[in-house]
């Protein structure tokens, strides 16, 4: 069987970021990918010219589909406190277990090391945090800022959820900022 011409980037980058949540970014070389693309390894080196690059090229890449989900969500959701959690609570579905979400701070790691990655997590960070301060817009006891301290607190509860997955993590973020936004608001 031939190996296939052409497989758009974003497929690409797909697979490059599996390999990286599944077995860390010390797992992405070229080969790996030539064998799980299809592609030879040399069409990767021509797309992506060093490992670093292609590490950047598939992180920024999840970066993107992050925006587009928050974007679509904050769309959805109503824009009350309630929507605000919505927002965070489907945020958070990505967590199915402690272990899927520690392969998940494998990349964070990398996003941390490039000076690139971690402004597109901060720019992230603060897209998402005006989403949600839009939600407490006309609620009398809504602190300046509710924003980016929600945006925290999930930070928070996501992270410790990982230490006691005892519930699904979206009912523990649920109870978690729920109870959080109440004592906020008083």
């Amino acid at each position: 069987m031939s190996r296939p011409k052409k497989i758009p980037d974003a497929r690409v980058l797909d697979i490059a970021l599996r390999m990286i949540q599944t077995c860390g970014p010390a797992s992405l070389t070229f080969a790996a990918l030539a064998k799980e693309s299809g592609l030879s390894a040399a069409t990767l080196v021509q797309r992506f010219q060093n490992k670093e690059g292609l590490v950047r090229a598939s992180l920024l890449h999840a970066w993107d589909r992050l925006d587009t989900r928050t974007e679509d969500l904050a769309g959805q959701m109503p824009k009350t406190p309630a929507g605000a959690v919505d927002i965070l609570v489907a945020l958070s579905g990505d967590c199915r277990d402690a272990e899927s979400y520690s392969d998940s701070l494998l990349v964070l790691r990398e996003d941390f090391r490039d000076p690139v990655l971690r402004r597109r997590g901060v720019a992230w960070k603060e897209a998402l945090s005006a989403r949600l301060e839009a939600c407490f817009e006309g609620t009398p006891a809504a602190p300046d800022g509710i924003g980016s301290l929600l945006f925290t607190q999930w930070q928070g509860t996501v992270l410790w959820w990982g230490f006691e997955p005892d519930q699904p993590v979206d009912d523990f973020v649920r109870q978690n900022l729920e109870r959080f936004v109440a004592t906020l608001l008083g």
